[in-house]
Order: C-alpha cells, then structure tokens, then sequence
C-alpha cells in the first residue's frame, strides 16, 4: 500500500536529494508522500503560523505528476532523472504555461506566458514535480521582499527581518522546508543576497551557462538563472540539468565554452579546499565599529580560520578603486527599460507591454526606487552613449579582477554577500538604505560577469544568518563547485 505522509522512516526537514532518493530505494518515502508532506508544511507556515508569504502560487498537477513517477518507479525500479520526484520551487519571474507567471506585478496576476521557460523543461525531463511559484519584488527591481502582487515575505530565521531578494520566496520558502530546491535568478544579486539572509547555497554562473530564455530580465547580458538549496551538492545536482546550450538564448553560447569535460557533479571534492588559494577582499568588508557589519566581519574572520585548517591559504588583499568600478559599470539605468520593454514585447498575452504603462498606471510597489530610477532610462539602450561607456568599463573591469587572481595564483575570491546583517522591516520602511546604497558585495560578480557561489557562513547574534561568497573566473564554474 503506497504512504501518501512521510513517515518516521524519512523526515522531510532539511533532508537533501540523495536522502529523498535513497527513502524512495528503501520504500520509506513515496513522490506522492513527499509532495503531501510539503504542501502540509506550506498549508501550515505560509499563510498561517508564522506568515511567511513565500509563496504566490501552487501547483495543483503536483500530486498527479508524483503519482506518475510513482508509478514508474513501482514498474521499473529504476528512479525517472537525476532529480525523480523531487519537488522545486520557481520564482515568479520564470515563465509557467500551466500557472500564473506574475513577475511580482499585481497587474500580471493572471498572466499566463504560451509556454514553459527552458529551464522548467529541463527539470520536468529530469523527473523533477515543480511545486509551485514564489514572491519577488515587481520584476525584481529590489534587494528586499516589496511586491504589489504579494506584500512583504518575512525571514524564516527572524520574522521582523527581510529574507533579502529579489528571489525573496525563493530563499525564505527553501529554508523553511517548503521544497528541497529552488531557482531564482541573479542580475546584480537576486539569488546571492536571499541566500546569504536565510542560510542558503546560492549559484550565479557565468551569465548564459544556464538558459534565461522565458525569464524576465533587467539587465540581458547580466541576468543569470540559478538554484538555491540547502547544501552545495544539491545545489550543483540542479545546476547540472539546467545548464546547457539553448538556441532559445542567444548568449547561451556561453555554455559551450565554460561546459566542462566532466559532469559539473563530479567536480564536488570534500577535500577541495586542500591547497586552495582564496584571496579575501578586505576593502569589500564594512566597518567594525558599524554594529550590523561587525557580526558579518567575525563571521569572515572565522571563515579563513576554517578554510585554513581545511589546508587553504587565505591571502588577504584589496580591489583597486572597487567603488568606482561598480559606479562605472552599473547598467540599470542605463538599459533595463530598453530590456524589459523588449521582453515584455514577446508576451503576447501581457496585459502592459512596457515598464512605463506600469509605472504610469502606478501598478508596482511604492518601496521600489530602483524601478523608478529605470523608468527614466532610454528606450533604446543603444542610442544611449553612456550603455557603451559602461560596457567598456565592465570589461575593464573583469579584466582588473582575473589579472588580480592571475598575479596571486588564486583560485577564488572571497567576501561576505551583503555587508551587514540582514536587515529589519522598520529599517527598510524607514529607507536607511536605498537600492542603490545597500551594502551588497553581489555587484562584485554581477557587473564583471563572473561566476560566484553563496555559502552559509554561520550566524550572527540574534540568528541571524550570514552568507559567504567565492567568486571565481570566467566560465569556471567547476573550480568553485
């Protein structure tokens, strides 16, 4: 008789996909069971209990598609993908066919695109039950949990705290065992902040190695598409089956350059640190007598004592005129109005087709400056001579940081994701920061299209959780996994 609730065989928090698989092996754990056990604990926390609203959207084929794999699995014995029955949470800026895809905005709250995103093709064809949609800020113009279609999602760890964005849901949904995995999507810092503010891993790839096509952008040649999990395995297991070549998305090219000749999976070394050189960036740290930035800078300090004893030497150095260079290479401005324009121009079924219609119809969050700021940016990037002296720049840029871990021999370089701890709803209401101004360090890899890879770096007083980021070169993914 097949379970349909987990059992005490298999405990649903905090396991990992090679714990589900293992429990479907042994008969302790069904697909169907699983996504029961999930949807109970979103039934229980989202909406209820502590309010989290994580989630904008659920899957009602979930179960059926469970019951599929279930089948298949009592027929064959053999598990359906790499990722059999295991329940994924999208944000809500990759496109659904068979659910709302809202991009945050109230006014695409019954917005259906004519087909999936390649990346949610590729999870299905792996065997993963995509289980539903999750907040993020209108379009995700905001480092923080604002949207006019959704409110305000609260952080599973402090609830008066912000879970950080813009895949806000994404991050506060996988760490309060909403689903085993999740996606987000990163231009400047969208997967790196939320998991560095709820305890998560978080990949941005070298921008293209993972197909965008049927993702919102803000910037086309910045925005990335990636996995949030719980540990680097995971994360890297997901990472693995979305990645790959798409003629969908003309700068997925890039994959056949950084594809590696191994399985992205076999990379994964627990003794990979093991003669590792990590440059720390220590001007990408705050200040210590600031209190939200000191706990963050313990935390890094004991990072490098930890990565030191794992047989890693950690050099501690600076990025030359690292203010400069990300005001020199900031393109929001600059072009996300000319790209998301364009994007919305292939919606067929969009019911605004610009950013300004939705800026005048004052149809988003009145806590999003940043999509204000883009509003008054060219319609045509490239008529814009300041896009291509930004462009150059970013290539100055890169250019700067990989001559930097060339001249160290480093493998990586390090620096906490955010500068201080994540924040609280009354400082973010209050606008001590703008978007602008907030000390994130994701701009880093964002700007120079480097690959980067956020880890849990333990947590500050309060429980605060704080994330540590690796930044490695150009299509290297492999190195940093």
């Amino acid at each position: 008789m097949a379970r349909h609730t987990p059992t005490e065989d298999f405990s649903l928090e905090e396991t990992s996909i090679s714990a589900i698989h293992a429990a479907f092996r042994s008969g302790a754990l069904t697909a169907q069971a699983l996504v029961a056990g999930y949807q109970q604990r979103i039934k229980t926390h989202d909406q209820a209990g502590a309010q989290l609203n994580a989630i904008v959207s659920l899957n009602s084929a979930a179960r059926s598609a469970a019951r599929t794999l279930d089948r298949a699995f009592a027929a064959t014995g053999q598990l359906q993908g790499p990722l059999h029955g295991v329940p994924v949470l999208l944000k809500d800026n990759i496109d659904t066919a068979t659910l709302p895809t809202s991009y945050g905005s109230m006014a695409f709250a019954e917005h259906y695109p004519p087909t999936d995103a390649t990346v949610v093709s590729r999870l299905q064809a792996a065997g993963a039950i995509i289980l539903g949609k999750t907040t993020l800020p209108d379009f995700a113009t905001s480092w923080w949990a604002y949207s006019s279609r959704s409110g305000e999602t609260r952080n599973p760890y402090a609830l008066d705290r912000d879970p950080g964005g813009s895949s806000s849901g994404t991050g506060a949904a996988i760490a309060a065992n909403f689903a085993s995995v999740g996606l987000g999507t990163d231009c400047g810092g969208s997967i790196r902040v939320p998991a560095s503010h709820c305890n998560l891993v978080g990949i941005r790839s070298t921008p293209g190695v993972v197909s965008r096509a049927g993702s919102s952008p803000l910037v086309f040649f910045q925005d990335t598409v990636g996995p949030m999990a719980r540990t680097v395995t995971d994360a890297v297991r997901v990472f693995e089956v979305i990645a790959g070549y798409d003629p969908a998305d003309s700068l997925s090219v890039n994959y056949t350059i950084a594809k590696s000749h191994q399985p992205y999976v076999a990379a994964l070394d627990r003794d990979g640190l093991q003669g590792a050189r990590i440059g720390l960036v220590t001007n990408a740290m705050g200040a210590d007598d600031n209190p939200y930035a000191a706990p963050v800078n313990a935390l890094m300090r004991a990072a490098c004592i930890t990565m030191e004893v794992a047989g890693a030497q950690v050099i501690p150095l600076e990025i030359a005129n690292l203010a400069q260079q990300l005001n020199d290479t900031s393109l929001y401005v600059n072009c996300s109005k000319s790209d998301l324009n364009r994007f919305l121009a292939t919606r067929p079924t969009a019911p605004l087709r610009s950013l300004g219609q939705i800026f005048e119809a004052r149809r988003y969050h009145p806590m999003l400056d940043l999509l204000e700021a883009c509003v008054v940016g060219p319609d045509q990037a490239e008529y814009d001579p300041q896009y291509f002296r930004r462009l150059a720049a970013r290539e100055l840029f890169q250019r700067q940081l990989t001559n930097l871990m060339a001249a160290q021999g480093l493998d990586a370089l390090m620096f906490p994701d955010v500068q201080v701890v994540p924040p609280t709803r009354e400082q973010l209401n209050t606008r001590v920061w703008t978007t602008l101004t907030y000390p994130t360090n994701t701009l880093i890899a964002a700007q120079s299209w480097l690959p980067a890879l956020s880890v849990p770096a333990g947590f500050a007083p309060g429980n605060l959780p704080v994330g540590l980021e690796l930044m490695g070169r150009p299509y290297d993914e492999a190195t940093l996994f």
